[in-house]
């Protein structure tokens, strides 16, 4: 099987990012984003979801941290869809249900070549430190606009803000993992009737 990594720039007038993904990893992650809780959720995404990623971005954060976080979304989206290829083979659906706690958080994944979120997370707070959480739902839009996947985000519940956010992004690092994970029943095939995704 061909290794499955991308490395992708993205260069705007607002941010400059280097993401570099290897779904096959071990979960081995490196970030120097600015934004420290941004690189606290990411870090849950490769050690969950077992890849490697590597993310290195310069933004306007003297603004705020809106284009950075949705552009990193948007970057890791893009390198997501390259990393997994053509899809043959691989599982297509990963769902997780995660738990931190008092927190408890359910994510559905379907790497179906079409995008679509739907994210209800009741916050409790609208902010984790100096981190404004409506930018989560930035980041994943721009994750599923540029994957092109379908995901189903859901804290089912929760009271400590950082406990649900935790739980969403430790839940979508376990869903990803199953989706692209290779079935060897699906051995060459396309997991859809349409013979596309």
């Amino acid at each position: 099987m061909a290794e499955r990594k991308a490395r992708v720039e993205r260069n705007t007038l607002e941010t400059q990012i280097t993401v570099e993904i290897n779904l096959d990893g071990t979960g081995k992650s490196s970030f120097e984003t600015g934004v420290p809780f941004l690189d606290h959720m990411m870090e849950q995404i490769s050690r969950h979801g077992m890849v490697d990623l590597n993310i290195v971005s310069k933004g306007d954060l003297h603004i705020d941290d809106h284009h950075t976080v949705e552009d990193i979304g948007i970057t890791l989206g893009q390198a997501f869809k390259q990393a997994v290829g053509d899809k043959k083979g691989i599982r297509r659906y990963g769902h997780a249900y995660v738990p931190l706690d008092e927190a408890l958080s359910r994510v559905v994944i379907d790497l179906s070549g079409r995008p679509g979120l739907i994210m209800e997370v009741p916050y409790t707070r609208g902010m984790v430190g100096g981190f404004d959480v409506d930018l989560f739902e930035e980041f994943f839009r721009g994750f599923i606009n540029h994957a092109m996947v379908t995901m189903h985000i859901d804290n089912l519940r929760g009271k400590n803000t950082h406990h649900q956010i935790e739980t969403v992004f430790k839940a979508f690092g376990r869903a990803l993992r199953m989706a692209v994970e290779m079935d060897e029943r699906m051995a060459g095939v396309t997991p859809s009737t349409k013979g596309l995704l």
